[in-house]
């Protein structure tokens, strides 16, 4: 089996008997390669995720390979305010649910972008202007931008953290893969 790296490798340490967590990442793979190195780890992904002693074990100098879920939708609008609602475009279904995390990449204006904002709520209804577009607001407070927004490269993409729960101490490296050959 082999692995094509996608994106950007990371890694964190991790002590006994504690959770440790990584910086976000945007999930651009369905697979997620993770090396435990110097000590055994409980290894937890997701959106804010705490590893205990009830998650997947990875022993020392082992490897694991795990499934995400990637979700992403092109942007087409943004309102800004204390919290920030995304519009994507009319006809398309919105991968992300309340309670996950995204981030916003490519916009015009730098300030639209944002790291690893959880979803506050989705709108799906149609408007009074005849509009169906779906709404997005997340917790990412926009209020100071004054720039319009306009840009046909802005993507609302899924974003993850790896945790570990340290069994001894040690290092977890994970990396976003695509996997070719037999699984």
């Amino acid at each position: 089996m082999a692995h094509r790296p996608v994106g950007a490798g990371s890694s964190f340490a991790f002590t006994a008997g504690t959770a440790s967590t990584s910086s976000p990442f945007s999930v651009q793979s369905s697979v997620l390669r993770v090396v435990a190195v110097g000590g055994a780890a409980h290894i937890s992904v997701g959106g804010e995720p705490s590893a205990t002693a009830t998650d997947y074990y990875v022993p020392s100098g082992g490897t694991a390979t795990l499934a995400l879920t990637k979700a992403s939708n092109r942007v087409v609008g943004v309102t800004t305010g204390t919290t920030t609602t995304i519009t994507v475009p009319e006809g398309t279904q919105v991968p992300f649910g309340v309670g996950d995390y995204v981030s916003l990449i490519g916009a015009n204006d730098s300030n639209y972008n944002f790291v690893h904002q959880e979803v506050l709520s989705l709108n799906t209804t149609s408007s009074f202007d005849g509009y169906h577009q779906t709404k997005v607001t997340v917790n990412y407070n926009s209020s100071g931008i004054v720039t319009a927004f306009s840009s046909s490269d802005a993507t609302i993409i899924n974003s993850n953290k790896v945790s570990a729960f340290g069994v001894g101490a040690g290092v977890v490296y994970h990396q976003q893969v695509q996997i070719a050959g037999d699984a």
